[in-house]
């Protein structure tokens, strides 16, 4: 780039080498996660090779159902002071007190973009093209395939479904495969018709799965039922609507007495609070799914019913000895086992999910939420992505509206710093799936304006003073968002080749959104569970001051920088090679 077109820069720091650059800027991104209708029209910046794919995230606020078709300057102030209220605030009491009701504009809805990311699952409701398409329109993030249901012949019409749509929209959604897990269920009764257990009767689980079930016993699969469990011990079935409570026992069934009055039907799942249970981490189906999804290229495993690392090393195992040994793997934590062992387990993984739905059976339920704090900022300061899932808008199953609990459960998790939330039933069965998601996007924009992220910085920042030579690339994200804050810069912008680095800048929750650009599509793909990410495809990684110019020339063009707007960029003094982070800039456009 010439002299001539080269702007001033403000600040400029670079850790182990001196980097040359051209000064660009970015803009206050005005986006919406939400309720599509991208109006992004890219010009003739761009090499034609270098696809900029925003990630679904609607640039432009036009024609947004709940928009003006215009925002003006003092509009956009406000939005942004919303989005840094509470920033100069001591404790979150302060920044809670700063929330004001008392004028009547304070009850519109929120504008702007929305950093928590959306899992949604596809179910028969959401399988098609079309739906698919309205779903990544309203803000979905991630589809999520559950493999307890339906075949692979059916999961690969649901992918190709969601690269149809992808191609004809030339959005961005990832793919997530849920696996079904290890898991203990009742056989099969002897009718057709579900049988009344009732309160105080006797009630037998026998080892012989074969066994037909009668209103005096049933089988189960786990042969290993009998020593598991000791007198004493409670067994829930079919998600704790049927308790039992074991009297006796010998080596080829587990003596009951049922607690409530409940109906079981036939291969009801089986929890076993409190025990230990010797399950294989990966059954034969499992193992069967994981070699179907290295096949079909996903992105994404949600393992299921991880009890501790060994778990999580042994899928890593079977997935690189298929091809799969760039799919992510996100452990789903789901009972006691598993939240005992939850260190380990997050050392190992690359995501955690907390599956609320087994959790509370397998746990008291008033400790799921302390069980949800507790993993949501360990995955903060580990910086690895979390989603909270499990009845989170359970009844727009069958209703236009949630609950109000429902909403506050969706914004309290936002507040314990999530990187996203998921919608199970609601979209893949549901009455309401676009509804579902709407009303979750906006649900979480509303809660993200009154987050505190200077303290939330702090409190990251607090655990990682003492990095160390070897982690310098952590030293520059922490050090960019920082430097953000303290500019009040409306972008970061960083160049990565494996996502690395834009887990850590995200990893301490700017308020500016975080711009990736990467050039390999998977690696965009998978930083779409990340919290105020935004990955952009481009050509190639060699030539940074180059690539940033294009980048935030081509983001000026379309409206989303002006004069004045200050940008953080990081990027590596050797280009193209991964985990060379090592400057950061601070640009202005002029």
């Amino acid at each position: 780039m010439a002299k001539s077109d080269m702007t001033r820069t403000l600040i400029f720091l670079a850790i182990l080498g001196i980097a040359a650059g051209s000064t660009f800027s970015a803009s206050s991104l005005r986006t919406s996660n939400g309720f599509g209708r991208t109006k992004m029209l890219l010009r003739d910046t761009m090499t034609p090779s270098e696809t900029f794919n925003f990630a679904n995230q609607e640039f432009f606020l036009q024609n947004h159902p709940y928009m003006p078709n215009h925002i003006d300057a003092k509009d956009d102030q406000a939005i942004h002071c919303l989005r840094i209220r509470g920033g100069s605030s001591g404790t979150a009491l302060e920044n809670n007190l700063s929330i004001n009701f008392k004028d009547s504009s304070a009850f519109a809805p929120a504008r702007g973009a929305v950093h928590t990311k959306f899992i949604c699952t596809l179910g028969p409701k959401t399988q098609s093209v079309e739906m698919v398409t309205k779903l990544i329109e309203a803000g979905m993030n991630v589809a999520r395939m559950n493999f307890s249901h339906g075949d692979h012949e059916y999961h690969a019409k649901t992918i190709a479904n969601i690269r149809t749509s992808l191609s004809k929209s030339k959005r961005m959604c990832s793919i997530l495969l849920d696996t079904k897990g290890p898991e203990i269920r009742t056989g099969m009764l002897e009718g057709s018709d579900d049988i009344l257990l009732e309160a105080g009767q006797d009630f037998v689980l026998y080892t012989d799965f074969s066994k037909p079930g009668t209103k005096q016993g049933v089988g189960q699969s786990y042969p290993q039922l009998p020593t598991s469990l000791q007198v004493g011990d409670t067994v829930l079935i079919d998600d704790g609507l049927i308790s039992l409570t074991v009297t006796a026992k010998d080596a080829d069934s587990v003596t009951c007495k049922v607690i409530n009055n409940g109906l079981l039907g036939s291969k009801k799942g089986v929890n076993l609070p409190g025990c230990k249970v010797e399950l294989p981490a990966l059954t034969d189906k499992d193992k069967s799914d994981l070699e179907f999804g290295c096949q079909q290229g996903v992105d994404f495993v949600a393992a299921s019913f991880i009890r501790k690392a060994d778990d999580v090393l042994e899928i890593r195992k079977h997935l690189d000895r298929h091809g799969g040994e760039r799919i992510k793997i996100i452990s789903k934590i789901e009972n006691q086992e598993g939240l005992q062992n939850f260190d380990d387990i997050l050392k190992v993984t690359d995501g955690i999910m907390v599956a609320r739905g087994d959790l509370g059976v397998e746990i008291p339920g008033e400790k799921v939420a302390l069980a949800q704090k507790m993993m949501i900022s360990k995955c903060n300061i580990a910086g690895k992505a979390v989603v909270t899932a499990t009845q989170m808008l359970d009844s727009m199953i069958n209703n236009p509206r949630p609950t109000r609990a429902e909403t506050t459960d969706v914004s309290n998790a936002v507040f314990d710093g999530t990187d996203c939330v998921m919608l199970s039933g609601e979209t893949a069965k549901g009455k309401y799936p676009v509804q579902s998601i709407e009303t979750m996007v906006s649900i979480c924009r509303e809660a993200e304006k009154v987050v505190d992220h200077t303290q939330t910085f702090a409190a990251l920042r607090a655990y990682a003073k003492n990095l160390g030579p070897e982690l310098i690339n952590e030293a520059i994200a922490s050090s960019a968002v920082k430097t953000a804050f303290d500019l009040k810069a409306s972008l970061v912008l960083c160049l990565t080749e494996t996502g690395r680095t834009a887990r850590l800048v995200c990893k301490y929750k700017p308020v500016a959104p975080v711009l990736c650009a990467t050039s390999d599509e998977q690696v965009a793909r998978q930083c779409l569970v990340l919290r105020g990410c935004y990955p952009m495809v481009v050509g190639s990684m060699v030539g940074s001051a180059s690539l940033i110019s294009r980048c935030l020339a081509t983001a000026k063009v379309n409206g989303l920088c002006k004069v004045g707007d200050v940008c953080v960029v990081i990027s590596g003094m050797k280009e193209g090679v991964s985990g060379g982070t090592n400057v950061l800039r601070v640009l202005k456009i002029e």
